[in-house]
């Protein structure tokens, strides 16, 4: 009888919640030098990385969570969009539709990168069981407030936060915003993408997405 029970209380309890592989953070710039168009492209090209169906293959197969923060200034930061385990399609669909909607927290202000880290940083605690934890910033001006990006950088090396970078630059050949972040921003064991111009930041993120998550992007 006791045997009999103690089998039916088995098998009526909760299975454990999968494993969380990644605990990716997006931090997308708003700073003053990005205009009404540029953001909707970051915003749409964020939400369309998201309903890629190899993307989200990677996301919902390591039950990562997700969350996206906007910056700019020194004190100018929010969780726009707080953490959520991609547990099943729902979960995603949901997510990339309110990141496609999302309204821009500040405009007119510099770009304070190491504040955006340090920001950033202090969001992992809500999901301290996800085995990675990776910083996914992006921008399109080098620190020009605050001037704490490197202390922010090594703050994220000793906490185990992999922090990655896309790089938006003008059209041309000349990469200044790639060699800050490739220089001052991302850890060792980061990188740095770049995208030239708004135009190419649905590519550049996309591929970023598949490169953090471990799928070579084709």
């Amino acid at each position: 009888m006791l045997r009999a029970l103690s089998l039916a209380l088995c098998l009526a309890a909760p299975l454990p919640a999968p494993a969380c592989d990644t605990a990716l953070l997006l931090a997308i710039d708003v700073s003053g030098s990005i205009d009404r168009g540029e953001y909707a492209l970051q915003v749409e090209g964020l939400a369309d990385a998201l309903e890629d169906a190899d993307v989200g293959e990677m996301l919902l197969a390591g039950q990562s969570a997700l969350a996206v923060v906007q910056w700019s200034g020194v004190g100018r930061q929010a969780l726009v969009l707080p953490w959520r385990r991609m547990l099943g399609p729902d979960e995603l669909a949901d997510f990339a539709r309110e990141a496609r909607a999302l309204p821009r927290a500040f405009a007119a202000s510099d770009t304070a990168v190491g504040e955006a880290i340090t920001f950033a940083l202090d969001q992992f605690g809500a999901v301290a069981d996800c085995r990675r934890k990776v910083i996914d910033i992006s921008g399109d001006g080098p620190e020009n407030a605050g001037f704490t990006v490197a202390a922010a950088r090594r703050a994220a090396e000793t906490a185990g936060v992999e922090i990655n970078a896309i790089a938006i630059e003008d059209m041309g050949a000349s990469a200044p915003i790639t060699a800050f972040y490739n220089r001052w921003a991302v850890t060792r064991n980061g990188f740095v993408l770049t995208a030239r111009g708004l135009q190419d930041y649905r590519r550049a993120i996309r591929a970023k997405l598949l490169r953090e998550l471990g799928k070579p992007a084709s």
